[in-house]
């Protein structure tokens, strides 16, 4: 991570093939949000760190991520540096993107969306519950009711800081969800199993037999092994947790609705692809699949505004 400590403020140098711009169109693109707040120019975001609330703005200029600290204690060097680190694999800023790029040029389908996307990356979820809850609520329903289910849940669960008119929200831990009762989850419209699944996992990781470290230690068909063993978690939720919270570039959520959605869109197909069809295609994706996907779901958000 390359950093710049001031004290009041941090910045982060991140590496020539990022964009914050397009980044934050990532971030803004659903109304119902409820972990962060952007504008035309920032993301705000409240983190909880050493059990005291701080709340972020982030922006970008001349090249510069800079993170102002709007509320709490960062009086500490290690806070600060936690905040940075936090915002640098937020943003997955550890890639090499001229690595992807390589590959993208050579393809007929990412190429241009690489050149219409450039620097953006994936934006992650750093805590491993999130992900995984995340991940199994938006399970066989649509985005909208997903991220219902989220805000209910959060704004249930979660702490929260007020400023100026706006609230901000922190995620549930898994140590706060593990002595929650299914039927609680069930008041909130969480189906049966999901409200299980999601209980189940946050025991697991509130005793520790599941952390994100045990898991970044392993090789990724042993990690999708490990993860496709959790119950609730299929091919595609692991997958997707990989992508979004390990860092796996590799990961490939084939099964993914959304990217079914884009490649007939990018392809002019007059149907969606089959699994065998979208495995054709990414041949040339090999080891940036995750990114690959990405950028594909990046292209709905401009196919049908």
């Amino acid at each position: 991570m390359n950093w710049i400590d001031y004290e009041t403020y941090v910045e982060l140098l991140p590496p020539p093939e990022f964009c914050f711009e397009e980044c934050l169109v990532f971030l803004g693109r659903a109304d119902h949000e409820v972990l962060h707040r952007t504008t035309e120019e920032a993301v705000y975001k409240l983190l909880n760190l050493n059990k005291s609330n701080i709340l972020i703005r982030v922006t970008s200029a001349d090249k510069v991520i800079r993170i102002d600290f709007l509320h709490g204690d960062i009086s500490s060097a290690a806070t600060r540096e936690e905040i940075a680190a936090f915002v640098w694999e937020w943003f997955d800023l550890d890639q090499d993107l001229a690595a992807f790029y390589y590959v993208a040029e050579q393809d007929p389908i990412l190429q241009k969306l690489a050149h219409s996307y450039f620097g953006l990356r994936i934006i992650c979820m750093p805590d491993l519950f999130e992900a995984l809850v995340w991940a199994i609520l938006g399970q066989q329903i649509n985005l909208t009711f997903a991220y219902t289910l989220k805000k209910r849940f959060v704004e249930q669960y979660g702490e929260s800081f007020s400023d100026s008119g706006e609230t901000y929200w922190i995620f549930p831990s898994a140590e706060q969800i593990a002595s929650v009762e299914v039927a609680e989850l069930r008041e909130l419209q969480f189906s049966a199993r999901k409200a299980e699944y999601i209980t189940g996992i946050a025991e697991m990781m509130a005793e520790g037999s599941l952390t994100k470290e045990t898991l970044q230690g392993m090789d990724q068909h042993e990690l999708h092994k490990e993860l496709t063993n959790i119950r609730g978690v299929g091919a595609w939720t692991a997958d997707y947790v990989m992508m979004k919270c390990l860092h796996i570039p590799s990961a490939f959520p084939i099964a993914d609705v959304g990217l079914h959605q884009a490649l007939q869109h990018q392809l002019g197909l007059e149907q969606k692809p089959s699994i065998e069809e979208i495995q054709s295609y990414a041949v040339n994706w090999e080891g940036w699949q995750a990114y690959a996907v990405f950028y594909l779901w990046r292209s709905l958000y401009d196919s049908f505004v």
